[in-house]
């Protein structure tokens, strides 16, 4: 009888999800929530569209003073904080397999991309890896911002457009670049 050699190792092998079930199915729901009646919503709803990320768990403490366009998405609501004044900007990608927050004031612009999971590459099964990301009181971010699993962005840092943010970033300073890193000292705003 001819025996099949063993099959040589492949990235993913025997991988499974870190999340129970009731969380997959939880999320689920929320894809379709947010597939629907918070995409749908117009665009001025940005209180309906909080209401439902705290209906989902998320930490807005306040509703009426937070803004979240309607084509932001969110992987895991349960997972967010948003500070008074904060804003979700149009297109922006919340991808929080651990939790993201954003202080008092803070500003993601369109397109922003904030991933805050990554995967251990050096195993096979490549298990899932998550840190959590923090903007810091009125900080801003450039459209199309990219900031990686870990991160902390200083309170009133700049972030320029399509920076790309692996490590921590300064408060108070104007930063850019792929990798991200401070240029200025930002001066107070009036």
């Amino acid at each position: 009888m001819n025996a099949m050699p063993p099959e040589p190792p492949y990235l993913g092998q025997n991988c499974v999800t870190p999340y129970p079930a009731r969380e997959v199915l939880l999320q689920w729901l929320w894809t379709m929530v947010q597939a629907s009646i918070f995409r749908w919503s117009p665009r001025p709803w940005h209180r309906w569209r909080a209401w439902l990320l705290k209906a989902f768990g998320a930490g807005i403490p306040d509703t009426a003073r937070v803004v979240v366009f309607p084509s932001a998405r969110v992987y895991f609501p349960w997972k967010l904080r948003l500070a008074p004044h904060s804003m979700v900007g149009r297109n922006v990608n919340i991808y929080n397999l651990a939790y993201i927050t954003l202080g008092y004031g803070a500003n993601l612009s369109q397109n922003c991309h904030l991933c805050a999971g990554t995967h251990d590459y050096q195993r096979w099964d490549m298990p899932l890896v998550t840190r959590p990301i923090v903007v810091g009181d009125n900080a801003w971010l450039g459209a199309d911002v990219f900031v990686g699993p870990g991160v902390t962005i200083g309170e009133l840092c700049v972030v320029g457009a399509r920076s790309v943010v692996v490590k921590d970033l300064p408060p108070r300073m104007v930063c850019a670049g792929n990798p991200c890193h401070a240029i200025k000292e930002r001066p107070m705003p009036l």
